[in-house]
C-alpha cells in the first residue's frame, strides 16, 4: 500500500523506514525532502501552504509536524493549520485513505495532581500551546471518521538526550518533591505508529503513547548518574514547583490492549540503548 508521511523529521523518518521495511511504498512530505533516506520517496511539501498532488491511491496518512518554536503562532501554523492543509489536500485530489493518524501530545492533560489519565480523562491543558494542539486534535475528528489520534509522552532516543547532557555537563539538581513523569522511546513512538495503521483494523479514536513507567524525575536523575559512574545531583534549592507539562501519570494500557508491546518498557531499558550509542537521529 502506499503511505503518506506528512512532516517526516525524525520520528516521521523513523516511521517511515519501518514501513518500507515491510515492503510498503512511503511518500515523505518535507520542506528538505533531499534529506530523506532511502527507501522514503521525499516530495517537497511546506505544510502551511499549498500542497503537491496526495498519490491517488495512498491508503495510510500519518501527519507528524512540530513546531519551530514554543509559541502560538508556531504551533498553530504547524499543527492546526498543517492538519487542515492535508485534509484540504486529501479533498481536493479525491483521494479517501483508509486511516489518517494524526501524531499529538499528552500535553494536552492539565495538571492532575500525580494521578492517573487515560484517554477517557478531560484534556483541559490551559496552556495556549496546548490547546492548540488539541484543536489540532478536533479538526481531524471533526472532519472524518478515519481518524486516530496519539498522545506521545516526553520522546527520548539517539540524540534527543536532554537529562543525559544535565547530568553529565552537571546542572542536574533533584527535585525536592516527587515530579512525576513520562516518556516514550523514539523508537517505541515510531513502532506503535505502524502498528496502529497496519496492525489494528477498527482503531480507536484516540490513544496515548507512553511507556509503562510512570516514574519520579529524580528517580531518572540517580539512575543516570549511576550508570554514568558520576556522583548523585544536588537537591534543588527551594520547595519546587509544579512539574513541567503537569504532575501526572500517562496509561498507555489501551495501546498495549491491541497487542502492542514496548521494546523499552521502562526508561531503564531506553536510557541504557541511547547510552550504548544505538541508534541514530534522522536529519
Amino acid at each position: 500500500m502506499t503511505i503518506l508521511i506528512a512532516g517526516c523529521g525524525d520520528l516521521g523518518t523513523e516511521v517511515g523506514l519501518r514501513l518500507a521495511a515491510r515492503g510498503e511504498r512511503v511518500v515523505g512530505w518535507r520542506r528538505s525532502p533531499g534529506r530523506l533516506p532511502d527507501g522514503i520517496e521525499g516530495v517537497a511539501a511546506d505544510l502551511t501552504r499549498s500542497l503537491p498532488p496526495v498519490p491517488a491511491d495512498t491508503d495510510v496518512v500519518v501527519i507528524a509536524t512540530a513546531a519551530g518554536a514554543r509559541t502560538e503562532d508556531a504551533y498553530r501554523s504547524a499543527y492546526v493549520d498543517a492538519t487542515a492543509n492535508v485534509l484540504d489536500a486529501l479533498e481536493r485530489d479525491g483521494v479517501v485513505p483508509r486511516r489518517i493518524l494524526f501524531v499529538s501530545s499528552t500535553a494536552v492533560y492539565g495538571d492532575a495532581d500525580g494521578a492517573w489519565v487515560t484517554e477517557d480523562s478531560p484534556a483541559e491543558n490551559t496552556s495556549p500551546t496546548a490547546r492548540l494542539v488539541k484543536k489540532a486534535e478536533d479538526v481531524l475528528l471533526g472532519r472524518t471518521d478515519r481518524g486516530t489520534v496519539l498522545r506521545l509522552s516526553g520522546i527520548y532516543g539517539p540524540g534527543r538526550t536532554r537529562l543525559i547532557d544535565q547530568v553529565t555537563g552537571g546542572s542536574a539538581a533533584l527535585p525536592p518533591q516527587v515530579q512525576w513523569t513520562n516518556r516514550i522511546h523514539r523508537d517505541d513512538a515510531a513502532a506503535a505508529i505502524v502498528h496502529l495503521v497496519t496492525e489494528v483494523p477498527a482503531p480507536a479514536r484516540i490513544y496515548l503513547g507512553s511507556d509503562e513507567l510512570p516514574v519520579d524525575l529524580g528517580e531518572v536523575l540517580r539512575f543516570l548518574a549511576a550508570e554514568l559512574d558520576l556522583p548523585e545531583p544536588p537537591l534543588a534549592d527551594g520547595s519546587g514547583g509544579p512539574a513541567r507539562g503537569g504532575a501526572r501519570r500517562v496509561d498507555s494500557g489501551r495501546l498495549r490492549s491491541t497487542g502492542f508491546s514496548f521494546t523499552y518498557p521502562t526508561y531503564r531499558e531506553g536510557y541504557r540503548a541511547v547510552l550504548a550509542g544505538k541508534g541514530v537521529r534522522h536529519p
